[in-house]
């Protein structure tokens, strides 16, 4: 079996990059950029007032001045202004060209058409022409997934488009004659297929789209119809059926439609069937071989699928963050595989603290709800005291 480590590396190393499209702004959140955004625009624009008060020539401060006038945002001061003269001035308002600092109105006495203003050194609550952001300095660079904050500073540099990754269509495959969707009762021995409807949305957060293609009967040929006919995807993701039971023929399925893996099996707990492969033409779509256990196809996507995915669409950063916490119990286990424990994080002062979920069997759905990141619990680890610092995948902030 391959450790975490290396069966990550070989699934990011191999999977296909998708091509690029332009879309627009409105549309851009959650993608991934493809190429650098360089501004074409300084911002701001022009010198204005970072503050409401009163804008004057610092040379001549401290004194007592009359109001020459009001400059609001959006209407510029061109006119000369007479010596021993301020402006009254609003925030975001252009700065007059012979005015240099702004005194903030708490700080101004005014007397009728009389203000009395302190000293003030030149550019006082005043902002510069690309102070934030210089014409031709690159802004946003390539594999940056676009945030809010991202679609803001580019509509403010008048960006209407923007070239991202193609959103990979992903194309999911349920296993098992026990499966039934969800608006179906379940009769004795069926189970719904709470699997899909999490990768669903696991498939969205990581930036791509979801199509349920059905649920494969237990039958080689049946699931190696599904299979081929899911190729066309950027990605096929099977869920179930790819343990070494008699019932279990996604292996067998893969091969018969030209589907070679590159790994099978991990050393890790819970998720340890998992699978991933390649069909051999010009496409090299990937296949990810999930265990049927909710609770390991959780664990699997997080640690392999969601990098992979963003991998295809050229993202820079591919894991949810990681922090040391410390168990606030011990835990023991055997030593040859590394152990993925749900646990609930939070903070105490500078500290990460690790409430480990009391049910961690695959099966417990529970278990995921309560819980906000991943401990990882290295593989020759066996014994565990409480305190013990580890790794946590952070699928929350905390």
């Amino acid at each position: 079996m391959l450790s975490v480590a290396d069966a990550t590396r070989t699934v990011l190393e191999r999977v296909p990059r998708l091509a690029s499209e332009q879309v627009p702004l409105a549309h851009a959140r959650g993608r991934i950029l493809s190429s650098e955004i360089v501004s074409a625009r300084a911002l701001p624009s022009f010198d204005n007032s970072a503050m409401d008060g009163y804008a004057a020539r610092s040379s001549e401060l401290p004194g007592t001045f009359p109001v020459g006038g009001v400059i609001a945002a959006g209407a510029p001061h061109t006119a000369p202004i007479a010596e021993r003269t301020v402006m009254r001035i609003f925030t975001g308002a252009p700065m007059p060209p012979d005015l240099d600092t702004v005194v903030i109105q708490e700080d101004a006495t005014l007397e009728g058409e009389q203000v009395t203003l302190p000293a003030a050194p030149p550019g006082n609550n005043v902002r510069r022409l690309g102070e934030d952001i210089a014409i031709g300095e690159a802004v946003i660079t390539a594999g940056t997934r676009l945030t809010a904050w991202h679609l803001g500073v580019l509509a403010a540099l008048g960006v209407t488009a923007v070239t991202v990754a193609r959103a990979p269509r992903v194309a999911l495959i349920a296993t098992g004659d026990e499966l039934v969707e969800v608006d179906t009762a379940p009769g004795p021995g069926q189970l719904v297929d709470s699997s899909a409807h999490a990768l669903v949305a696991l498939v969205e957060e990581a930036g791509g789209t979801a199509h349920r293609v059905g649920i494969a009967r237990d039958d080689v040929s049946a699931l190696a119809d599904l299979i081929a006919a899911a190729l066309g995807y950027d990605a096929v993701i099977t869920t179930g059926g790819i343990s070494v039971g008699d019932r279990d023929h996604v292996r067998a399925a893969l091969a018969s439609v030209g589907v070679e893996l590159e790994l099978y099996k991990v050393a890790m707990k819970p998720g340890k069937p998992f699978s991933f492969g390649l069909r051999q033409d010009e496409r090299r779509t990937p296949v990810f071989g999930l265990p049927g256990n909710p609770v390991s196809t959780v664990v699997a996507f997080e640690l392999f699928i969601r990098p992979a995915l963003l991998t295809m669409q050229g993202a820079t950063v591919v894991e949810r963050p990681r922090a040391p916490v410390q168990l606030v119990r011990g835990y023991r286990k055997q030593a040859g595989r590394a152990h993925f424990i749900r646990a609930n994080v939070v903070r105490n002062g500078d500290h990460l603290i690790a409430h480990p979920h009391p049910k961690q069997g695959s099966a417990m759905l529970s278990s995921l709800v309560t819980c906000n990141a991943l401990v990882e619990l290295p593989a020759d680890a066996t014994e565990l005291l409480p305190g013990t610092s580890a790794s946590a995948l952070l699928l929350e902030a905390v």
